[in-house]
């Protein structure tokens, strides 16, 4: 074979294997759950806050998120005044 020839197909291997590993790591992504110490979650493919927030007509909210055996309460008044507390059983 010739130079050309050799140089050829080194580089079709090389573009072949480089293929390869993108379509590997492009499988394996969707996969991937969201992190520990996130405030959100992946669903549908769509960040959706974690934990349970209600939401009041006046703009209140308070929302409570357990982790383990504790709960953390957030709260926020339509004042805008903000409240976080933390209780473990």
């Amino acid at each position: 074979m010739t130079r050309t020839m050799k140089m050829v197909l080194m580089v079709a291997g090389i573009a072949l294997a480089a293929t390869t590993a993108t379509a590997a790591v492009a499988a394996w992504a969707p996969d991937q759950s969201t992190p520990r110490g996130f405030n959100w979650e992946i669903k549908d493919g769509k960040r959706v806050p974690k934990g349970q927030r209600q939401t009041n007509a006046d703009g209140s909210w308070k929302e409570e998120i357990r982790q383990g055996k504790c709960v953390t309460v957030k709260e926020k008044s339509a004042s805008g005044e903000y409240k976080e507390t933390r209780r473990c059983d």
